[in-house]
């Protein structure tokens, strides 16, 4: 009799553990408000380098650069937590294989050298396109079956690796900005893919909240599309991504599709200079398009660079294209019973310059539009994380060792 009672009290406890497990709304362990993207690579190693531990470790890269106190003065600036984006290439490298076990237990080191400066930590995996000398990217994740299979078993390793940490101050995103369903034809590849994702992280790391995210960039629109119900899991946050407008939020960048290199010098807002400034402005850009741009796509560019500009001309236009994904995303948790503080704007940024760019975007509009896209995710109950410590998007950092202007740090600063 007394081993049935056990038995039965057994049962009882797993049904209510299954039952809270699947309970929609429910707050994740994992709580964050004010956070900052850390950065990638700086130094780019080859991957004929990879298998050199003096060139691959400490990992994430950043470890070579920033110390504890670059950490505590970010803590001290206001930011509660940092997304350590992990690019996962070397996890599934044959260069690697030596050093795998060295790679994991590098990325423990980072994340509790970010928990001693009492900073929270998300562990991004954050896969970039192939090319040059590296073999695997998103395209191959995403187009190679036994690819994927290799990253679903690295996403089980890595929570393994972060499983014993505290779940307050560690969560786990298993894919940055998935490039997938993004046609035309409407696709829907990525929810059973991400649910494989789920199941090997959640098998290895039961107590970390997990982050979910949308496919195609993980945009607002792509969210919308996720059934979060379908995740029967209440320790989980989902992301979404917003650089609207990007006509002014990516000045320069030659990587940015072929209309995006050719456009510098545009204020946040547009109106911010009188409109006789602003014409000098589009006007040099037009002729920057006339003079490289390829003949067949001049009128394209020209025709597009108008419309954009006319779409948010005045504040209460720019104002719609700013506020559009939030109110999908806010639409999208009403409808999936998902509670605002389970929300992250996990990327938002400014561009401060192009690698190889002269131009520089002035800071009192990167500024500016850190603080809008601030108030926007706050007034939402959102958490937000800004792109990024340095390079191209830099608020600390800049090139070369140099620091980025203060400007949107002190937004930061002023926010507490």
């Amino acid at each position: 009799m007394a081993l049935l009672t056990a038995m039965i009290k057994t049962l009882a406890a797993a049904l209510l553990a299954l039952v809270a497990l699947a309970t929609p709304g429910q707050a994740a362990t994992f709580s964050m408000k004010r956070g900052l993207n850390l950065d990638q690579w700086v130094t780019w190693p080859g991957e004929e380098q990879w298998g050199n531990a003096n060139a691959i470790l400490p990992y994430p890269e950043w470890r070579k650069f920033l110390k504890d106190d670059d950490l505590k003065a970010l803590k001290d600036a206001g930011f509660d937590f940092l997304r350590m984006p992990v690019d996962p290439s070397p996890f599934l490298s044959d260069k690697t294989v030596g050093l795998r076990d060295d790679l994991y237990a590098s990325v423990l080191d980072s994340v509790r050298m970010i928990n001693r400066a009492g900073l929270k930590v998300i562990v991004d995996m954050h896969l970039i396109p192939a090319g040059g000398s590296r073999r695997i990217g998103m395209a191959q994740v995403m187009e190679d079956p036994r690819t994927f299979d290799l990253y679903v078993e690295m996403v089980r390793r890595m929570g393994r690796t972060l499983a014993g940490e505290d779940p307050r101050n560690v969560a786990f995103e298993l894919m940055n900005e998935p490039i997938l369903d993004c046609d035309s034809d409407g696709t829907s590849l990525w929810p059973d893919r991400q649910s494989k994702l789920f199941a090997a992280a959640r098998s290895s790391a039961t107590k970390l909240t997990l982050i979910l995210t949308g496919a195609c960039y993980s945009a607002a629109s792509s969210l919308e599309k996720i059934n979060a119900k379908a995740i029967p899991d209440g320790n989980v946050i989902w992301t979404f991504h917003s650089y609207d407008p990007f006509l002014l939020t990516h000045q320069g960048a030659t990587w940015a599709g072929d209309f995006i290199p050719y456009v510098t010098g545009l204020p946040y807002p547009l109106t911010a200079v009188p409109k006789a400034q602003l014409d000098v402005t589009l006007d040099t850009i037009r002729a920057r398009i006339r003079a490289e741009a390829p003949w067949v796509r001049q009128s394209g560019l020209l025709a597009y660079l108008d419309e954009q500009v006319a779409s948010m001309d005045d504040p209460d236009k720019l104002l719609g294209l700013m506020d559009a994904p939030f109110k999908k995303v806010e639409a999208w948790a009403e409808a999936n019973g998902v509670k605002p503080e389970n929300i992250t704007l996990g990327e938002f940024g400014m561009i401060r310059q192009e690698y190889g760019n002269a131009y520089v975007m002035p800071p009192q509009y990167r500024a500016a539009y850190v603080r809008d896209m601030i108030a926007r995710a706050e007034a939402h109950g959102f958490s937000w994380s800004v792109w990024s410590y340095g390079g191209a998007f830099g608020i600390v950092d800049a090139f070369s060792g140099d620091k980025a202007e203060t400007d949107v740090m002190d937004v930061i600063r002023a926010l507490h």
